[in-house]
């Protein structure tokens, strides 16, 4: 298939070496006219993917035009914050009927939309069987190592979610299929929160008993706002939900473990963002999910003393405290 991956980012530059090696024509566009012309020259992605060879095939390019016209597919690998003023510039072409797959974990601010719910918001014409997701526990830098990765990819067309899964199946890189595409987005989303607050456990230099209980609880936080907006309860305990919750939690490359950890440790949010190069999803995720919560009338304490942590500068270790001093409940 000829396919079109958006954002030459770690996860944008990775997936386009998987659909070249899986023999697809594939085209990977940079947004900055200067690096897409460094990236063509050298061949490497000396920002985000050090070290890992683009291969001579993938066609690089800062033209929209050409990376969205006359493609049977379209990987959206943009943050979801920047999303939609994507998708407002491929109203001008024609997509044809190419089927548009989101590869972001993130919640949009304002709408408090999943990454598919934006698509059909700003591409009313385009089939909801015509967009997809794929996530799971996958950090881009094993991936691009070829390190063995299972994820899933969904769409509300089952058919469809199976195209994508043919897509991207690699030796080294398995794919399931879901027709779930809402809980897969929600697990995917709402575990970045959750990853920054095991991150901030670390920061404060608590133990592994308190990191198993953040993630322990906060699966279960992520399952019921999930099962009110109308998710499947057992998406979140597969790839897309628990699977992706340990990786983000624990693995040294998580963006969103990493915020938490500065913040445990006494550093400001303004301050730790400013000193990253990449973007981490649940920062945002976080007033989304909050919103999410209060909008569903679903408890979520992980979630809410995140969110504090984060954007009023509550101390985070008092902030714990106050979880485990929370009056006494059933786990179920």
């Amino acid at each position: 298939m000829r396919i079109s991956v958006l954002g030459a980012g770690s996860w944008g530059t990775a997936l386009a070496i998987i659909l070249q090696f899986n023999g697809h024509d594939v085209t990977l566009w940079e947004h900055k006219l200067l690096y897409a012309r460094t990236l063509k020259k050298t061949r490497l992605n000396k920002i985000y993917l050090p070290e890992v060879k683009i291969p001579n095939e993938i066609n690089i390019t800062h033209s929209l035009k050409d990376a969205s016209t006359n493609q049977h597919m379209i990987i959206l690998a943009i943050p979801s914050q920047f999303i939609r003023s994507v998708l407002e510039e491929l109203k001008k072409f024609n997509l044809n009927d190419a089927t548009l797959v989101s590869v972001a974990k993130g919640i949009e601010e304002e709408t408090l939309f999943t990454v598919s719910q934006i698509i059909r918001d700003v591409l009313p014409d385009i089939s909801p069987g015509n967009i997809g997701v794929l996530s799971g526990p996958s950090h881009a830098e094993e991936v691009a190592k070829k390190i063995p990765t299972a994820v899933v990819s969904a769409s509300s067309d089952e058919e469809t979610a199976k195209q994508i899964q043919a897509a991207f199946m690699t030796s080294y890189f398995r794919v399931y299929y879901s027709t779930d595409i809402l809980g897969v987005e929600l697990g995917g989303a709402l575990k970045n929160v959750i990853a920054i607050g095991a991150g901030i456990s670390d920061g404060a230099k608590f133990g592994d008993n308190t990191k198993a209980a953040i993630m322990t609880r906060g699966i279960a936080e992520i399952s019921r706002l999930g099962i009110a907006m109308g998710a499947r309860p057992e998406t979140f305990s597969g790839l897309s939900g628990v699977g992706d919750l340990i990786v983000t939690c624990m693995s040294r490359h998580s963006r969103n473990r990493y915020v938490g950890e500065q913040i445990g440790s006494g550093k400001k949010l303004k301050a730790i963002l400013k000193s990253m190069q990449m973007v981490a999803e649940g920062v945002t995720t976080s007033k989304s999910a909050h919103q999410l919560a209060r909008k569903y009338d679903i408890l979520t304490p992980i979630i809410d003393a995140v969110y504090n942590s984060l954007f009023f500068d509550k101390d985070p270790v008092k902030e714990t405290y106050e979880l485990m001093s929370r009056d006494m409940k059933s786990e179920h």
